[in-house]
């Protein structure tokens, strides 16, 4: 694709892709909001800018897409084109949500990541599963949670 598409072209192509708003992370919101939870979303003033932000509990939902931050699934392939580039993109992805996760301990706020993985694909689990393990979550004292696909 690097030597058949022009620079600018795959420039477009990227804008494209979301970082707010994606396909898990309005499932997450519409459960929970449907729960009676009310949240911020993508709090500047927090590290990372988290997905959903639970400020009375304290709380905060990660809605992390297995490419982009390189889970180890079947929803993540790497791409057999430019691979230096992906995988220094893929390890840079990890080390910020390493550093994010840190800062948002370190400032009390508790965490949960849901992955792609959970939400879409053959190891999919069912959203009302999700949303309830989410909503306990959040009701709970625990620290963090992570949920992937099956």
């Amino acid at each position: 694709m690097a030597d058949i598409v022009p620079a600018d072209v795959r420039s477009r192509m990227m804008a494209g892709i979301r970082a707010t708003n994606t396909k898990p992370e309005l499932l997450l919101r519409k459960g929970l909001h449907a729960r009676g939870l009310r949240f911020r979303l993508h709090d500047p003033a927090l590290p990372g800018k988290p997905d959903i932000v639970f400020p009375r509990h304290r709380a905060v939902i990660l809605a992390h897409g297995c490419f982009w931050h390189g889970h180890n699934c079947h929803l993540f392939k790497w791409p057999s084109t430019r691979p230096d580039f992906w995988q220094a993109k893929i390890a840079r992805n990890r080390e910020v949500d390493a550093r994010t996760d840190i800062a948002l301990a370190t400032a009390g706020w508790r965490q949960a990541v849901v992955w792609e993985c959970a939400l879409k694909g053959r190891t999919r689990l069912l959203l009302d599963n999700v949303i309830d393990s989410c909503e306990n979550w959040i009701r709970s004292d625990l620290q963090r949670m992570e949920i992937r696909g099956a």
